[in-house]
């Protein structure tokens, strides 16, 4: 994954925003901000210096999708995009040229699902996508031809024959409603984000059916399912490189999950209380010290390990959004976050510890629901990046911020 960190909302007409919030349990409505939370915003003076030096533009507007832009995921030269109306469209971006260049290959649109695709997640020749019909599904990309690039479906998680196994023993079952019950590797409720561990040999699930579960990535085989592991809708995960798992609720917590030394299955070994609504994004940094979480009480909220211990301990809020924290995602050294209030804030920490507001981009016409970025190759002269958003609007912009170096 190296530079690349993703986490991860159109028409503006009222019966689609309705639509939208009746089958979601991330929430558009803002909710009061955080008074008890510092805020890490850096002094007036260092704002205005890095608002007067900060190039950004948007290099590009893709259109394609008839339905609002649900998940993004970057690699190497293609971006991958997902839709609430089931599609997964893939494009082309050519990052060797002076100026980007972007191609929607028609050919390799895939209809999947029923349902958003909540979620893409990127494994050398494979595609995992998360879907509203509860279903984990892979893609096998076939890179011989690199600019016409085929796909099939390899798999559908949880697979027949993890389903047939687990069947055959009523203590695989678990209770799912009054009368009706099924094996412990389903999803039974939509499955809202993914993420891979960092030797990629394990993919992360989480879902509104309040659990969240672990895959093997080579057979597809699911190996553990925490089982209400919150107490309601779960819409974010997040991974360390020490092996901590996050994840962000409805519930307004996050919880921390660790499989300690010698055990079989992940405990909980923390749970985080700050926020005053339901969480909807979380991101972490690439040292794995920094945890960001954005929820509807407009704030980011930034948690750092404990000095000497593996405890977290909050450090501040980030704020300036107007509206409901919807995605997040890491850059290099910059934290990207989108809101209802149809921006994107770039924001970095400085060597005092605070943060500041890099840039405000602008030009969503609706809620920016998912991000992903990547350092940008072409620019040598100073620290320069890509920031993918998509939004309800049906859009996709592609950023590019120039930013001073510290």
């Amino acid at each position: 994954m190296s530079d690349h960190q993703f986490c991860c909302w159109n028409h503006d007409s009222e019966s689609q925003l309705h639509s939208f919030q009746s089958d979601s349990s991330i929430s558009l409505l803002s909710q009061p901000s955080l008074p008890s939370v510092p805020s890490l915003t850096s002094q007036l003076h260092l704002q205005q210096y890095y608002l007067s030096n900060i190039q950004h533009h948007c290099l590009a507007t893709l259109k394609g999708h008839t339905s609002y832009v649900s998940s993004l995921a970057v690699a190497g030269k293609f971006l991958y995009t997902g839709s609430s109306n089931e599609e997964i469209r893939l494009w082309k971006c050519d990052d060797l040229n002076s100026e980007f260049e972007y191609e929607n290959l028609n050919n390799n649109i895939l209809a999947v699902g029923k349902g958003a695709v909540k979620s893409l997640v990127m494994l050398t020749d494979k595609l995992f996508s998360a879907h509203q019909d509860h279903k984990i599904r892979v893609w096998k990309i076939n890179n011989d031809d690199p600019d016409n690039q085929k796909y099939t479906r390899l798999a559908t998680l949880p697979t027949l024959s993890d389903r047939a196994v687990k069947l055959l023993l009523p203590k695989n079952h678990v209770r799912i409603r009054r009368h009706k019950t099924c094996t412990w590797v389903h999803h039974v409720d939509t499955v809202s984000a993914l993420a891979l561990s960092r030797d990629e040999t394990l993919l992360y699930s989480v879902s509104w059916d309040r659990t969240l579960k672990i895959w093997r990535t080579n057979d597809f085989k699911c190996l553990e399912s925490v089982t209400n592991a919150h107490d309601d809708a779960i819409n974010a995960v997040a991974l360390s490189d020490d092996g901590d798992v996050y994840t962000g609720s409805t519930d307004k917590k996050i919880k921390v999950w660790r499989k300690l030394p010698g055990d079989k299955s992940h405990s909980l070994v923390a749970t985080l209380e700050q926020h005053n609504s339901g969480i909807n994004a979380l991101a972490i940094s690439l040292d794995g010290s920094t945890l960001y979480s954005g929820a509807s009480d407009r704030s980011i909220v930034v948690w750092e390990k404990d000095v000497g211990g593996d405890g977290m301990t909050v450090a501040g809020a980030l704020r300036g959004h107007t509206k409901s924290i919807l995605s997040l995602a890491v850059v290099s050294d910059i934290v990207c976050s989108g809101s209802a209030d149809k921006t994107i804030r770039i924001w970095r920490r400085g060597v005092d510890g605070n943060y500041s507001c890099l840039a405000v981009l602008e030009g969503h016409k609706g809620p920016v629901k998912c991000l992903a970025g990547a350092l940008d190759r072409r620019d040598r002269s100073d620290t320069s990046y890509v920031v993918y958003s998509g939004s309800l609007d049906c859009d996709i912009k592609v950023w590019q911020i120039v930013a001073p170096l510290l």
